[in-house]
């Protein structure tokens, strides 16, 4: 499981934004510390996700020592550990059928979110089955 560093920054006038150094253009924000972290966690997920698709080699994390040392990032307010899972044996390629106007506002809401189409849905089942506990979701 690789643990890549997000740089968090924050001016008086903005959210929190966490962006990578190991992935470049891979950048996000959240109104509170907490939910930035999340939003890290999945854009992190969904890029790294769109760079298997396409065929690109997923980078070895920078070292800790590396990232904390770098006169780049000395003015940030807080390094994250964002640790991921390796599933790129366990992504399976689906066909799904979608109403087209939804499907035109899950592309909406995950680009603004920073993720993929793919992260957006796989993290959306994922709360559905876990609000699911006290089987009260209708499907």
């Amino acid at each position: 499981m690789p643990n890549y560093i997000g740089i968090v920054h924050k001016d008086t006038d903005s959210d929190y934004s966490v962006f990578f150094p190991d992935f470049p253009g891979c950048i996000t924000a959240g109104s509170t510390i907490d939910e930035a972290k999340k939003m890290a966690h999945e854009a992190l997920s969904g890029h790294i996700e769109i760079m298997r698709e396409e065929g690109y080699d997923i980078p070895e994390p920078s070292s800790p020592e590396k990232i904390m040392g770098d006169p780049d990032y000395m003015d940030a307010i807080a390094f994250l550990m964002i640790i991921m899972h390796d599933s790129s044996a366990d992504t399976v390629r689906v066909n799904i059928a979608v109403p087209e106007n939804m499907l035109h506002q899950i592309d909406f809401f995950a680009k603004k979110h920073g993720v993929s189409r793919s992260s957006f849905i796989v993290n959306a089942a994922q709360r559905m089955m876990s609000s699911d506990a006290d089987n009260h979701v209708r499907i």
